[in-house]
């Protein structure tokens, strides 16, 4: 069978051998640095124009009247010649400055766009401050001032709801929550952190978050009681009873919705529970001030408890200073678990053994989409070509490179456990050896208090992850959308770096192109893949760009 394209550990022969580029700089895998520029030749041009216009004028007023190679009879005609060349040369400076100040051509998507011209010289470890100036977190202000809620035994009724998954996907779930009692003026009973059959983690509210915090930053919003009300007797009635549940609610559904069939059912049996609850809110058929109020709950509302917090700060500044003084860190959110390389259905590079387990794993966790298998193949190549499989650490480590990052970087990598081990962790490893888990950067006895609950470490990566000075995901999922909006929302001036899979797909499975081309591809590409100011479009996920409902012009 053959691969779907060159494992990365075999990028560097391919490189060297292409008959392309065969110099010092074909193999990724040799040399430590890499400095990608790409001149502007227009503006040299230019410049070596004004110098020549500026020779000519050194060159007229050398001349004098009494100078015999200055003829007397010409005065009239040299004036006019003299006229000519200034006015050449002011359309020569008005050009440099309208090139300067006009957008250039980039590359995003595949597509070439009009992109802002950035005047600063690029940083690996920070966007340009001129792009992230424009805009600022508004979420906080409520529109109107504050309004008075009602007492709590005159809102519609109670609203319960079981936050599923693990904890980024049930921090989504609590900002709807919040958001979907807005709209029907209920009150919320705290949200049960469910246990997932996955993680296995029977994690409460309390945990994780300031529960105080929590309920005080948002009593101007909504009502937020600690527990189910006490006249209700029967409790267990909210997690089994199909009476007091509401079923079937679309996925990202509008605000209208809740009022038209939750809401009623509210009324009537005075306490409801919503089953399921996973992105059961739409962004755009909602009022803005819903979204700005889910946003409010996510970047103010929810906070993790202090020691959290105090953890997170430790491992910080441990990666800070790993060699003694402080350097900046990159964080990798790295998706190669077993279960994200089965669910993905892509190929990847490995023995027949290997493949074949793989297959059996498949077809026994997801027994319906494997069918017999024959289709898997063009499933494969497809979803490859369109970016959609996870990267390997082998191609990540590639890419980095490419981009600039120098072998001693340091790297702290956000991961559970990656499928194929060591071995398929090598070429990363080896191309930045500085990387470490919080595993590493903390003991035993100062993690033990944490492995009480699967999702406080989770917590500590997310943390650590958010204040890094660089963050790169690998793939798509509630972790990495929830960290990039973070960061954008701060101030979009933390670079968060977004691989284009698909364009890098077409890039590793060309055996011609040489290093210094795959370099400027991926420069190139990914000048406005590093969580700059972005403008929404309908249906874009807010809690991947907050910029819109939850910031404001500067």
């Amino acid at each position: 069978m053959v691969e779907l394209r060159h494992s990365s550990s075999s990028l560097g022969n391919r490189v060297a051998s292409s008959p392309i580029k065969r110099d010092e700089d074909a193999s990724p895998l040799i040399h430590d640095h890499f400095s990608p520029h790409v001149e502007d030749h227009p503006r040299h041009f230019s410049r070596d124009r004004d110098r020549s216009f500026c020779w000519q004028i050194h060159s007229f007023f050398s001349f004098s009247k009494d100078d015999p190679r200055f003829p007397q009879r010409g005065s009239r005609i040299s004036l006019f010649v003299l006229i000519l060349v200034a006015i050449a040369g002011l359309i020569s400076i008005f050009s440099i400055l309208h090139r300067l100040n006009s957008p250039y051509l980039c590359k995003k998507d595949g597509i070439i766009l009009h992109c802002p011209r950035v005047k600063e010289k690029p940083s690996l470890w920070e966007n340009p401050f001129s792009a992230t100036t424009s805009w600022k977190p508004c979420a906080e202000r409520r529109q109107g001032g504050i309004s008075e809620l009602p007492p709590e035994n005159e809102t519609s009724g109670y609203l319960f709801i079981h936050a599923e998954g693990g904890l980024n996907q049930q921090r989504i779930a609590i900002c709807n929550a919040v958001a979907v009692a807005k709209i029907m003026n209920a009150t919320l009973i705290l949200p049960v952190l469910k246990q997932d059959q996955i993680w296995k983690d029977q994690t409460k509210f309390e945990d994780i978050f300031d529960v105080d915090h929590f309920i005080d930053y948002l009593k101007d919003d909504v009502r937020i009681v600690r527990d189910i009300p006490e006249w209700f007797t029967d409790k267990s009635e909210l997690f089994t009873s199909i009476r007091r549940t509401v079923k079937n609610i679309p996925k990202y559904a509008p605000a209208q919705f809740y009022i038209d069939n939750v809401l009623p059912r509210i009324k009537e049996k005075k306490i409801m529970s919503l089953k399921p609850f996973v992105d059961r809110l739409g962004y755009d058929n909602v009022p803005p001030e819903i979204n700005r109020l889910r946003c409010r709950v996510n970047y103010h509302a929810l906070k993790f408890l202090p020691e959290i917090e105090e953890m997170s700060d430790l491992l910080v500044s441990r990666m800070r200073n790993r060699t003694g003084s402080p350097n900046p860190y990159m964080a990798l959110h790295l998706r190669f678990e077993k279960g994200m390389v089965g669910l993905s259905f892509c190929d990847f590079v490995g023995t027949r053994e290997e493949k074949a387990r793989m297959a059996e794993y498949r077809q026994k966790e997801w027994p319906r989409r494997y069918k017999n298998g024959t289709h898997l193949w063009q499933l494969a190549l497809q979803k490859r070509k369109e970016g959609r499989c996870p990267l390997e650490p082998g191609e990540v480590a590639v890419i980095l490179r490419a981009m600039g990052y120098p072998k001693e970087t340091q790297i702290y990598v956000a991961s559970g456990q990656v499928y194929g081990g060591q071995n398929r962790m090598a070429p990363l490893r080896n191309m930045f050896p500085n990387l470490v888990t919080k595993e590493e950067l903390a003991s035993k006895e100062e993690l033990a208090v944490f492995r009480k609950h699967v999702t406080s470490l989770a917590a500590l990566d997310f943390l650590v992850c958010l204040k890094s000075d660089v963050f790169v995901m690998t793939h798509g999922g509630n972790f990495a959308k929830l960290i990039i909006g973070a960061r954008r929302y701060m101030g979009h001036r933390q670079k968060s770096i977004k691989p284009d899979k698909g364009l890098m797909s077409k890039s590793f499975g060309d055996p011609y192109m040489g290093w210094a081309n795959f370099v400027e591809d991926v420069v190139i590409t990914h000048q406005t893949r590093t969580g700059l100011p972005e403008e929404t479009f309908p249906n874009y996920d807010l809690w991947e760009n907050p910029l819109t409902p939850c910031m404001c012009k500067a």
